[in-house]
Parts: C-alpha cells; sequence; structure tokens
C-alpha cells in the first residue's frame, strides 16, 4: 500500500513540474555527457531529475543563490548513475550543499604517535557516509563536459558505494552479481593502476585513483560514464563488472 501511495505521489509530482521544455533543453544543452542517451532514457532521466529535487535540497554556501538552472546541472548529473537504479539508492540522506569554487574544511588527524594535527587541505567534492553530498560549483558547472572527469559522478558514486557502510570500492552487489568476480575485477585493477602510477604511466586515467579502492570506485565511475572506451581498453574487466551494476552501456552511446 505504501509503495503505491508513493508512487501514486511521484507520478503527481512529474505531471506537476514546472519545468519548461525549454529549460530541459538548456540543461541538456549545458551537459554534452548526455547526448548519446536514447529519447526514453532521456525522458526517464527528466523524471529522476524531477522526483530528486524534490526529496533532495540543494543548498547554497558563501552566499552561493542556487537557481533552477543549477538544480538541473546537478540534479541530471546525479541521476545518470541510477537511471537503471532508481532513486531509492540514494536513500538515508536529503542534502547537497554547493560552494562557489573549492572549499578548505579544517581538520583533525591523530597521527600514529597520537599526536593531533590540524590540517585544512582545499577540496572541490565530499561526500560523507549518511551525511550531505559537497560539491565546488566552478567544477560542478562543467562535470558534464566529456574528458575523462566528472565531480559530481564522483561523489555520487562514493554515496553509493556506502550503501552497505563505509566506502571501500564494493557497493551492494545485485542478486544477479557474483560478488568474487567483482573482487578480482576490482583488486587486480587498483593493483594495475598503483604499479602504473609508481612509473609515472599516464593513460588518461586521474592517479587520484591510486590512492584507495574507494576511490578507484568513484574515479572508475567518472571513465565509465565519460570515456567507457578508455575504460574496456585498460580494464575490461572492470568495465563489464561496471556495466552489471550500474545496469548501463555507455559505450553504446559514444557517438
Amino acid at each position: 500500500m505504501f509503495r503505491f501511495f508513493r508512487n501514486w505521489l511521484d507520478r503527481r509530482a512529474i505531471a506537476q513540474a514546472s519545468i519548461t521544455p525549454v529549460e530541459w533543453d538548456v540543461a541538456f544543452a549545458a551537459l554534452p555527457l548526455l547526448d548519446g542517451l536514447s529519447g526514453e532514457e532521456k525522458n526517464t532521466l527528466q523524471e529522476l531529475a524531477i522526483l530528486f529535487l524534490r526529496r533532495k535540497s540543494i543548498e547554497g554556501a558563501h552566499g552561493l543563490v542556487i537557481t533552477q538552472a543549477m538544480g538541473l546541472i546537478v540534479a541530471l548529473q546525479a541521476c545518470l548513475p541510477v537511471l537503471a537504479l532508481g532513486l531509492e539508492s540514494y536513500s538515508g540522506w536529503s542534502r547537497i550543499i554547493v560552494y562557489p569554487s573549492g572549499f578548505a574544511p579544517q581538520r583533525v588527524v591523530r597521527d600514529e604517535y597520537g599526536v593531533e594535527h590540524h590540517t585544512q587541505d582545499e577540496l572541490s567534492g565530499e561526500a560523507w557516509q549518511r551525511g550531505p553530498v559537497i560539491l565546488a560549483w566552478d567544477r560542478t558547472v562543467y562535470a558534464g563536459y566529456v574528458d575523462g572527469c566528472n565531480l559530481v559522478i564522483h561523489e555520487f558514486a562514493h554515496k553509493l558505494d556506502m550503501q552497505n557502510g563505509v566506502a571501500n570500492g564494493f557497493p551492494p552487489m545485485h542478486p544477479d552479481m557474483d560478488g568474487a568476480a567483482w573482487t578480482r575485477a576490482f583488486s587486480s585493477g587498483f593493483d594495475d593502476f598503483q604499479r602504473r602510477c609508481a612509473r609515472a604511466e599516464d593513460i588518461g586515467i586521474d592517479y587520484y585513483a591510486a590512492s584507495s579502492p574507494a576511490e578507484f570506485f568513484a574515479v572508475m565511475s567518472e571513465i565509465f560514464f565519460e570515456r567507457p572506451d578508455l575504460l574496456r581498453r585498460h580494464y575490461a574487466a572492470v568495465f563489464e563488472q561496471m556495466k552489471l551494476y550500474y545496469r548501463q552501456d555507455p559505450l553504446s552511446r559514444l557517438h
């Protein structure tokens, strides 16, 4: 009964959305990443974006005012990874905080000797377990250009990874997936990428992916949606596992 009522509310929200065709056109034009989607996929993405904006709050920081156009830029990119999974994959939290540019939170880090150190490193994005996603607008507004880097997909991939606890590069598997196959593909890929980074070998993938299994998954998610040809060329097994997980094949959308 609850599911039926929720579906009814969702359909009503979609029907009553105030976003005009022109506003949709402007948003899609700003995100070349979405050019390869079919008409049906674009319609589904629009519906997800409407519901995303209804269920999540997007708040500006440091005086940044979030317009509807900006909200669409965030929502369309955030919903692309869950195009075939649904918004329930983003359940359990509700806020997105957007800074005008990079932000530098103060942190206290305890070293191996128990000594506390105060750090303040500049970041462009962050995802907190059961907390908000934080984005820098100057990196978000251009994230949809197809260059292999996408801050929004990166941070929302972390949110998917956190569905079963701390981000570790092992999000919840679907019933038709083999967890052992995922582990083999990602462990092998991560080890190989770390070796390539140690040799300063540039294959077009951000070295940040070598920093941890969680970052490897998030960066590979960026590559999966933006440069699937590059991912399949270097890490075919990872590419196949991501196809199963995201239930999408971005390679088929390449022009």
